[in-house]
């Protein structure tokens, strides 16, 4: 899958989404199966009232981004697309985080790599500890691979 956009300004999994696009994705990763557009509009319901036709073009846009798979089901007048999450919520927010950071390093480095250790020992110092231990861990395979 290939690097959405990211919004620095939100939170969450809304910096690589719109609104009604996270949503969407929530629901379809909660559902760990096909969905019809007509559940997704019925649990939506209890928060904003949004059409078939809406829906469908975030859908359609989801899908072009690669981010759902759809597929039609049903025949004549019965038939309906049904939709999934391409991956699980954890694949996605992997790749979309480690799209970031190879960018943010490609073109800053050294000043991306400084900031992020200021902000972990900040925010989290137990984080400090892991990044120690995952440094520790590639500098031995790359000192292994050297030795090959």
């Amino acid at each position: 899958m290939k690097p959405i956009g990211y919004r620095m300004q939100e939170e969450g999994i809304n910096r690589f989404f719109g609104s009604l696009e996270s949503r969407i994705m929530e629901l379809m990763w909660a559902s760990e199966g096909w969905m019809h557009v007509k559940q997704l509009r019925d649990q939506l319901q209890e928060e904003h009232n949004y059409s078939v036709n809406t829906l469908m073009t975030v859908l359609n846009r989801l899908g072009e981004k690669g981010i759902i798979e759809k597929q039609a089901g049903g025949r004549g007048r019965n038939k309906q697309a049904q939709f999934r999450a391409a991956v699980s919520k954890d694949v996605f927010i992997n790749q979309q985080t480690r799209s970031v950071t190879e960018g943010l390093i490609k073109d800053f480095g050294e000043v991306i790599v400084s900031h992020m250790i200021d902000v972990m020992e900040e925010v989290d110092p137990e984080l400090l500890r892991k990044v120690q231990q995952k440094l520790q861990d590639a500098i031995k395979r790359k000192d292994h691979e050297i030795e090959k």
